[in-house]
């Protein structure tokens, strides 16, 4: 009885050893095939984020549209249907971006970008020390054109910036796929309209006086113009400013500083929806709405501003970064000075 009893106990010890030593090389598998740091760019977009896809009637290969607001700390991902309109597909909360509200000028003023970019895949950045990012374009034409400066301001995963949009690691890791693979399915790039703000009547008189209102309102042409056709409004860089529209004269010569050829006028939806706004705005600020808000050094969103006061920059650092990836990064994750941001925003 008892020797039969010590058989079976061995054989379930050996079962046992044979299971762990089985789960053990899946697990170093899983790892080292999808999570290698040389192959990191090659992460396939997460099966969360398919099933979203499927959903909305869309797939990974269809182009994709990005829009940023910085007063939000929001980053949302589009995609296009086959009917040729776009839908929402993610909104991504933010976790640090750096500066003030208003566009960026010159290298080291650690102002994050705001205008529209163009993403192509050779701005992709599988090596970045942030696990993942892709370059805005910054300057671009334009910001070129007017002198601005600056370097390398990207989209990455983390919680710090320097003039960057830093998302956590597992949202890069579907921002990057998402885009990758839209621009290797053949769309040549990626527009990207960063803001302020979202355009709305109440944001646009809170910052009437804003020095950059009349930059804003070129913005506020190119976000409404999406939100009303959704579709990723056509544009171009002239007498110092962004200007929207097909060209009559497709051949015309003229440059970001030069004189601006004659556009076809936008769709009377658009016309008529920007007029509506902005007569809101004055209204608004008739009755009072003129709110100026203070920036201490950019923002995050509220989700993140909430785990940082409950358990520390050291623990939110570990949130949003990947711990399955040693991944290469400063030390300080979290080097910015946040006690100005949570006191004043």
């Amino acid at each position: 009885m008892h020797l039969e009893m010590f058989k079976q106990a061995q054989i379930a010890r050996r079962v046992l050893s044979v299971s762990m030593t089985i789960f053990t090389l899946l697990l170093a598998g899983c790892v080292g095939s999808s999570l290698e740091m040389e192959s990191r760019g090659e992460i396939a977009i997460p099966y969360k984020v398919t099933a979203l896809m499927r959903n909305k009637g869309v797939k990974g290969s269809d182009p994709v549209f990005i829009r940023i607001f910085k007063q939000e700390s929001e980053l949302e991902v589009w995609k296009k249907r086959r009917a040729g309109d776009y839908v929402l597909l993610k909104t991504y909360e933010m976790c640090r971006w750096s500066g003030d509200l208003g566009p960026k000028r010159a290298e080291g003023d650690r102002q994050a970008p705001e205008g529209i970019y163009e993403v192509t895949l050779g701005r992709l950045n599988p090596n970045s020390k942030y696990f993942l990012s892709f370059d805005l374009g910054y300057p671009n034409k334009l910001e070129r054109a007017k002198g601005y400066s600056g370097t390398a301001l990207m989209v990455h995963g983390a919680c710090s910036s320097s003039g960057c949009f830093a998302i956590t690691d597992e949202q890069i890791t579907e921002v990057y796929a998402l885009v990758r693979d839209a621009l290797r399915a053949g769309q040549p790039s990626v527009q990207v309209q960063s803001l302020p703000f979202r355009m709305t009547p109440e944001n646009l008189a809170r910052h009437y006086d804003n020095p950059n209102l009349s930059f804003w309102l070129d913005l506020k042409e190119a976000s409404t113009t999406f939100e009303v056709l959704r579709r990723p409004p056509e544009f171009r860089f002239c007498e110092g400013r962004y200007r929207f529209g097909a060209a009559k004269d497709p051949g015309a010569d003229y440059g970001p500083l030069g004189q601006c050829p004659q556009l076809e006028q936008p769709p009377q939806r658009v016309s008529e929806k920007i007029a509506a706004d902005l007569s809101s705005v004055e209204q608004l600020r008739e009755g009072g709405g003129n709110i100026v808000s203070s920036y201490a050094d950019g923002g995050m969103h509220s989700r993140f501003r909430n785990v940082l006061l409950e358990r520390g920059a050291e623990f939110l650092a570990r949130k949003t970064s990947s711990s399955a990836v040693p991944v290469s990064r400063p030390k300080a994750a979290l080097s910015d000075p946040y006690k100005p941001l949570l006191s004043q925003q």
